[in-house]
């Protein structure tokens, strides 16, 4: 156990690595990549990689809060705040960027997910994810984004104690997790941005390493990993 929580720690802190050199990079000026001093258009992968999950990502951060007020079990309790820190952090990094391009965090006519279609970066996005493997993750009747929760689901997580509301957390976040990990290859694969790509691979190791480790949890907990929430 002790180990699995050592991977899944040093995952977070290359992640944090990587976010912090995301903002060298971006920042550098002349001495950056040519990619990386070129603004990113409205519709690019970059800047739809950013909205979309920073809005992800804080669902994830809503959460991991909720969960630590209905457990009192410590493992639970410490993962929420790492993968809430590390997701609240990475969050204000995107729409810093968004910010520093001076785009939009929102576009009304922008559907979610349509930046996976980018064919270029700097251009207008496809509107269609054909050729990106989501990672098993679905996007729930009601929820925005592949392996988002719904409204449904956080209520139930508010409602919840103990080891229900540990478990509940677990599959709700491993979904959210796969999900998370398939949009961030995406922009890995797409992305023109150099420190952005860098970000978005950081984000799928570490995510990975936290799969991994919450399917560790839920056999502890007599629930099976591989059960839908």
């Amino acid at each position: 156990m002790a180990r699995t929580y050592w991977a899944a720690g040093s995952a977070v802190g290359l992640a944090l690595l990587f976010a912090v050199g995301a903002t060298v990079a971006t920042a550098g000026g002349a001495d950056s990549a040519p990619e990386a001093s070129r603004t990113p258009g409205l519709y690019s992968a970059d800047a739809g990689f950013a909205r979309d999950m920073a809005v992800h990502h804080q669902q994830a951060v809503e959460m991991s809060f909720i969960v630590r007020d209905r457990t009192k079990d410590e493992p639970v309790r410490v993962l929420a705040y790492d993968i809430a820190n590390t997701q609240a952090n990475q969050r204000g990094m995107l729409l810093g960027w968004l910010d520093m391009w001076g785009l939009p965090k929102v576009v009304a006519d922008e559907p979610p997910m349509s930046w996976m279609g980018a064919g270029d970066a700097h251009g207008t996005a496809g509107h269609d994810m054909a050729g990106h493997d989501m990672g098993g993750a679905v996007t729930k009747p009601g929820a925005l984004m592949p392996g988002m929760a719904t409204k449904e689901d956080l209520a139930r997580l508010g409602s919840a104690e103990g080891r229900d509301a540990e478990v509940l957390y677990l599959r709700l976040m491993t979904d959210h997790h796969k999900g998370g990990v398939a949009m961030a290859q995406g922009c890995a694969d797409v992305c023109a941005n150099p420190a952005e790509r860098a970000l978005a691979q950081g984000m799928v190791e570490a995510q990975q390493s936290e799969l991994r480790l919450m399917a560790d949890m839920l056999k502890q907990r007599g629930a099976d990993p591989t059960a839908a929430e």
